[in-house]
């Protein structure tokens, strides 16, 4: 994949009530193209939101791409580094042999990052990183696209 596009992405996720009306945006940016977007549910979680951001800004790209994914989501984090090959291994279980939560997202999202060279970047939220702030405000722009 050494002459896929270079791809950074800055996503988050936004709920007002958890669960609630949510919001995701994501940032893309490669080069000197970037894209913005953005969407939301009338009844979510905010973990949903986090996940929906990462899995729509993934689903954008029109070729296999080395990416880095900024996201101030441990939840994300955690699932892609750590708990995902267990519920693969596990038939899509936790380790407490139950049913993994947003498993429908996680699968998709697993589908996306097939197709890709993904590195994963945590970010401190609402801590002045640019993309971040930007992903933050699109995530809430999803949440007044559905009020």
């Amino acid at each position: 994949m050494s002459d896929a596009p270079l791809v950074e992405i800055w996503t988050d996720g936004a709920c007002k009530g958890n669960p609630g009306i949510g919001g995701w945006g994501a940032l893309l940016r490669s080069g000197e193209h970037s894209k913005e977007l953005f969407g939301g549910e009338r009844s979510t979680t905010n973990n949903r939101m986090e996940l929906t951001a990462v899995v729509e800004a993934l689903r954008a790209l029109k070729q296999p791409s080395g990416v880095t994914v900024h996201t101030d989501s441990s939840y994300v984090m955690n699932g892609m580094k750590t708990w995902i090959a267990g519920w693969k291994r596990n038939g899509w279980q936790t380790s407490a042999k139950k049913p993994v939560k947003n498993v429908d997202l996680w699968q998709a999202l697993d589908a996306e990052v097939a197709r890709h060279q993904v590195q994963w970047v945590w970010v401190k939220g609402h801590a002045g990183d640019p993309g971040n702030e930007r992903a933050d405000q699109l995530a809430n722009d999803g949440v007044d696209s559905v009020r």
